[in-house]
């Protein structure tokens, strides 16, 4: 059965989506409207084809894969095209965003009458030959989705109404991304003070574990600090401003707003990062 399904936008989790869905035997559809060259090859490369904001509306489904900040504007684009149409595609908010967010962003597709799904994404983009992320789906409208798996997708089910796959997105990034953000920020704070070979051997003997996760998670954060500020203060959202942790993300955004601007400079702190992670993998020589 072929499906057309329209992604915004082509990044780099969009277009690896679009990758898997194409080579299954989807037709995927985006909006290339005034996108980089490199976003335009990107695309080309994934089997996206650029659409007219018609083409879209009357896709089968239409999933969101945006940066959190950008994810209620899209909502406003995608009712605005669909409100008049007859057939409604399914549009499925698959973004990093909190519980309250969502919603409101299940209320703007609802004034365009179209059926919503609330989904969350915990993995790494799909690459060739390579597993799909967890695609996990709530609402009302959540098993019409299920369809996505014979195009190569993992979708699970989340029993429960809009909010519960992004409650546990938020949760599953908070514990994850609050590791990453902890763990560059002491690693940082010990190499200035020259306790980082210190600190090292330490984590070696009584923590190996999370000393393995840093290796990998160090260097790897880097590139998407950026991504995560708008994130932090999703999550920070979603504990809510009486939530005496709420503040605790709020700080993860400013540390991440400060590697993102510190690798697009001088990289001092993103330098000490990589260094940290290459002494480990030394030591294992």
């Amino acid at each position: 059965m072929s499906k057309t399904i329209a992604i915004l936008a082509p990044g780099a989790m969009g277009s690896a989506v679009a990758r898997r869905l194409s080579e299954n035997g989807a037709r995927v559809l985006t909006s290339l409207k005034g996108r980089s060259e490199a976003t335009l090859k990107r695309a080309a490369v994934s089997g996206m084809i650029g659409a007219e904001d018609d083409a879209i509306a009357d896709a089968d489904i239409i999933l969101s894969i945006v940066p959190p900040g950008e994810a209620e504007a899209l909502a406003q684009r995608l009712a605005a095209l669909i409100v008049k149409r007859n057939k409604k595609p399914v549009v499925v908010d698959c973004n990093a965003v909190n519980v309250d967010t969502v919603k409101r962003i299940e209320e703007i597709i609802g004034s365009a009458q179209a059926p919503f799904v609330d989904g969350g994404i915990i993995g790494f983009p799909p690459q060739p030959g390579g597993k799909s992320p967890a695609f996990y789906m709530s609402g009302a409208h959540a098993r019409d989705i299920a369809v996505l798996r014979d195009f190569g997708l993992d979708i699970r089910i989340v029993e429960g109404p809009v909010g519960a796959a992004s409650a546990l997105k938020m949760s599953y990034a908070g514990i994850v991304k609050g590791l990453a953000g902890i763990g560059s920020a002491m690693v940082v704070a010990a190499t200035k003070a020259g306790a980082a070979d210190a600190l090292r051997d330490e984590l070696a003997l009584s923590q190996p574990a999370i000393l393995a996760r840093l290796e990998v998670a160090l260097p790897d954060m880097i590139p998407k600090a950026y991504r995560w500020i708008a994130e932090m203060h999703e999550i920070s959202g979603f504990l809510g401003p009486d939530h005496p942790a709420s503040q605790i993300y709020e700080g993860f955004a400013k540390w991440f707003e400060h590697l993102a601007a510190d690798a697009g400079g001088d990289a001092v702190d993103a330098s000490l990062l990589k260094a940290f992670a290459a002494g480990i993998a030394k030591k294992k020589v």
